[in-house]
């Protein structure tokens, strides 16, 4: 079923169908266009196009109306539900379009999509940081190297490092809900391009959507994808946040550093080698991250050029939203396992934590400490590196005073990292109190094993 043609003399060619045609994607907003539907057949009949026995005679066959089974039979999902209404009621389908049009329409149905897609994220989001947050707590006083342009720099815990992302995932949580605000408005009505000639009470129809108000200007309504733009956006930066962390974890479950060990449901193996055990989910994230750059980039390129109001270009807006959906609906939950599965060598970390290199930052300070300027305590340790040993054990440095001295706001000190998870539980809006890591935790050898969840 066609929803225009009335102009032609000729049908449309199979070409022209297998170019135009987006029902094989397009299908996926179904309970949006008709959430929506029912939304007009309520408004229209408040405005007397529908008498109110016509608005629920339609609105009981959107609600039975079952998702397809074929995709070449419609051109998209606006002509499947209009079809499906009319195999149910006869000719009165044809008055649920009035006063409406296929662009105020489509722009609905994806407003409502991403609203909830921007909400399944965030309830991944939440949970991965909550994941991270409790790691951080049971590893607050963990030592572990830190690193820069990945040479080992200075002592830091695990737990320093788990709440690190969980920064970065707060600030991902505040993308996405302001992405949500901006975007809270309804389309609906505003017609195909210069508004509908109903007596629509809109901020009624968009309150009923679960919109905060009805959208300002028809031409702007109906060529407006800001909303896709910014969900796009807010789903490749977090994704960049994710490859950096996948990298630091196949850094630290490599051979080479041996800090970690993945989980076995999270790992896969070699065909030819028998030894390999592989962090496919990390470099999987890793990758993702990079096709995420690109569709969003793909989506502004495709907006820059478009004049007012509605252009076909727009159609090529869901594909990527819906892949990223998908990726961000599969990644989250996969990260979210891992840290949680994640097995510690804490003495490996530890030992790798205390190296002498690690300690000539604190042999200088130490040096500073007790009245020589530090440009020339640190031009001291260069010369000395060799004797880093001496000079440690000469000016009382070591590995734990060394953590325990990083106390001001944002530093590695246990007691920070412990204060730090409790103020990120509560900004996660979890209620829970977390107690201060046990004396002696740093010298910690194994991971306790507590049943996973």
């Amino acid at each position: 079923m066609k929803l225009w043609g009335g102009r032609f003399e000729n049908g449309p060619s199979d070409l022209l169908r297998q170019f135009n045609d987006s029902f094989s994607f397009d299908h996926q907003l179904l309970s949006e266009d008709i959430d929506g539907s029912v939304a007009w057949a309520y408004a229209i009949a408040d405005a007397g196009v529908l008498t109110r026995d016509e608005a629920r005679s339609i609105v009981t066959a959107l609600s039975r109306i079952q998702p397809p089974v074929k995709f070449d039979e419609h051109e998209d999902v606006h002509s499947y539900v209009e079809s499906k209404l009319r195999e149910a009621i006869g000719p009165l389908a044809g008055k649920l379009h009035t006063g409406r049009s296929r662009n105020d329409q489509v722009a609905t149905d994806l407003k409502m999509w991403l609203k909830r897609a921007c909400d399944e994220a965030t309830s991944n989001i939440r949970a991965l940081a909550l994941t991270l947050v409790k790691r951080a707590e049971a590893e607050a006083a963990t030592p572990m190297p830190g690193y820069t342009h990945s040479k080992q720099a200075e002592p830091i815990t695990f737990g320093h490092w788990c709440l690190a992302y969980v920064e970065m995932l707060q600030r991902d949580l505040e993308r996405f809900a302001a992405a949500q605000a901006r975007g809270d408005e309804c389309p609906l009505g505003a017609g195909a391009l210069a508004g509908t000639p109903l007596p629509i009470d809109r901020l009624k129809l968009a309150q009923s959507l679960g919109f905060a108000r009805p959208s300002a200007n028809s031409l702007d309504t109906v060529s407006d994808r800001d909303f896709a733009v910014d969900y796009l956006f807010a789903a490749s930066l977090l994704l960049t946040h994710l490859s950096r962390l996948a990298e630091d974890l196949v850094f630290f479950t490599s051979d080479e550093a041996g800090y970690a060990e993945l989980p076995d449901a999270l790992a896969t193996g070699s065909s030819r080698m028998p030894q390999k055990k592989n962090p496919d989910v990390l470099e999987l994230v890793r990758g993702h991250a990079g096709r995420a750059i690109g569709e969003l980039t793909g989506l502004l390129a495709v907006m820059k050029g478009l004049p007012l109001a509605y252009d076909k270009d727009l159609q090529l807006d869901k594909e990527p939203l819906f892949r990223m959906r998908v990726t961000l609906g599969s990644a989250l939950p996969a990260l979210t396992a891992l840290i949680e599965g994640i097995e510690l060598n804490r003495e490996r970390m530890r030992a790798a934590a205390a190296g002498p290199m690690l300690m000539a930052t604190a042999v200088a300070d130490a040096m500073a400490a007790r009245g020589l300027p530090f440009r020339e305590a640190h031009e001291v340790v260069g010369r000395e590196l060799a004797s880093i040993d001496e000079l440690a054990r000469e000016y009382g440095v070591t590995l734990d005073g060394i953590l325990a001295s990083k106390k001001a706001f944002g530093g590695t000190a246990p007691e920070r990292v412990t204060a730090a998870a409790r103020k990120a539980l509560e900004r996660l809006g979890v209620a829970q109190t977390i107690s201060p890591a046990p004396a002696g935790r740093i010298a910690g050898a194994t991971l306790s094993t507590e049943p996973r969840r």
